[in-house]
């Protein structure tokens, strides 16, 4: 049994181990909220760090990356969303194994196949990391 819901494992092309998102836990207009629980068997935490694991930051953006890409899929069109550039990434304290990450990711503005978004990512209510970024939707090949 997986321990991705289906809607992600249908909606997204990116596929363990490079998933994520276990869940949508809501949505709303112009916003998602997801999460992904940490067993801490995941193979970064091997080596991020040893005797002190932690989620690599650039994980951390994936997973946003990734709820952002759950919220285009609902939208208008349809294509590969592919992130263009990200601005103001800002980290505040660390994820650790057995922690459920919550991603909360809104839409702030789009402009034909471009999509501005801000997400906020937080554990047990205490913020982890805050970014924006913009995706573009392509067409698949």
């Amino acid at each position: 049994m997986s321990k991705f819901s289906n809607e992600v494992l249908e909606l997204l092309p990116q596929k363990p181990p490079f998933l994520f998102v276990d869940k949508v836990i809501e949505r709303g207009e112009g916003s998602i909220k997801t999460s992904l629980t940490l067993t801490g068997d995941e193979d970064f935490f091997k080596g991020h760090f040893p005797g002190n694991p932690i989620m690599p930051g650039v994980l951390l953006q994936e997973a946003s990356f990734q709820s952002g890409a759950l919220l285009m899929a609902t939208m208008e069109g349809s294509g590969l969303g592919v992130v263009t550039k990200v601005n103001s990434a800002k980290f505040k304290n660390f994820v650790k194994p057995g922690d459920e990450l919550i991603m909360d990711v809104s839409l702030i503005d789009q402009i034909s196949n471009a999509y501005y978004m801000k997400a906020r990512s937080t554990v047990n209510g205490k913020v982890v990391m805050a970014i924006e970024f913009s995706c573009a939707l392509i067409e698949e090949k």
